[in-house]
């Protein structure tokens, strides 16, 4: 890389801190400062100011030599989002997905400790709250956020459940810890999530992951029912074939545009 000053209106600062951001991945979850600087090419003092500016940020954690990434970084995935305009992309395949359920269903991404909604196409109103593009819900209690959670690294996800104030919206919810990671467990070992009731009385949802070429969940996608048309069984059985299909056409549709 070139020296830090910016040359022109390249700022060479911004270059090296989205590049040490880019050195973290799924094989190399935490690093070291050596390895930052090896990896991305610049000097371990350069790379030591970067990524203590990234921990006051609150984008980094250190556990005092290993540097990992925090699910604040999920925040910049979601202004990405965002802009890509789900409502256009994914419209179609939703609108088909509801026909076929004649439900609800809506995507959402992770915006700790919410989810956000980026995309709905309603049915009838079944929840007391309006729901509409840029909604957020708790992660904790919702079926969308148990599916994007469980993408989390496990150290990020242990950090959030130590953290979370999950409070009993119904008699239903899951607020426990311990219970919320074997749920969120599930829902990576299992593929979806299943939430019956623990948000709002009356309603139970089913949500599937939106993966991008390189199988890392973006996205979360579900179908909302009113407990008198559904059962937990029906969902499982009859919708969640019908949501994995509608997930899948949308990663490829987001693949074809060039945006995964």
């Amino acid at each position: 890389m070139a020296g830090e000053a910016s040359t022109g209106t390249f700022l060479q600062g911004l270059d090296r801190g989205l590049a040490v951001i880019r050195a973290f991945s799924a094989d190399a979850p935490s690093l070291t400062l050596s390895e930052v600087a090896r990896d991305v090419g610049i000097t371990p003092a350069t790379a030591r100011r970067i990524l203590l500016t990234l921990s006051e940020l609150g984008y980094v954690r250190s556990d005092g030599r290993r540097f990992s990434l925090t699910p604040r970084v999920l925040a910049l995935g979601w202004a990405y989002l965002s802009s890509l305009d789900f409502g256009e992309l994914a419209g179609p395949f939703m609108e088909e997905l509801s026909a076929k359920t004649r439900e609800s269903c809506s995507i959402a991404t992770l915006d700790l400790p919410d989810i956000v909604y980026v995309a709905r196409v309603p049915t009838s109103r079944i929840m007391t709250v309006a729901l509409g593009v840029g909604a957020r819900l708790p992660a904790y209690a919702t079926s969308m956020g148990r599916v994007l959670l469980a993408d989390l690294p496990d150290d990020e996800l242990t950090a959030y459940l130590s953290s979370v104030e999950a409070e009993p919206l119904t008699d239903r919810t899951v607020t426990s810890p311990d219970k919320l990671r074997e749920v969120i467990d599930a829902a990576r070992t299992d593929g979806y999530a299943l939430v019956d009731q623990e948000l709002e009385l009356g309603l139970r949802s089913i949500a599937a992951p939106i993966r991008n070429s390189r199988g890392r969940t973006i996205a979360a996608l579900n179908v909302s029912a009113h407990a008198s048309r559904s059962t937990p069984a029906s969902l499982r059985t009859e919708t969640l074939p019908h949501l994995h299909a509608t997930a899948t056409q949308i990663t490829t549709a987001l693949t074809h545009r060039g945006h995964l």
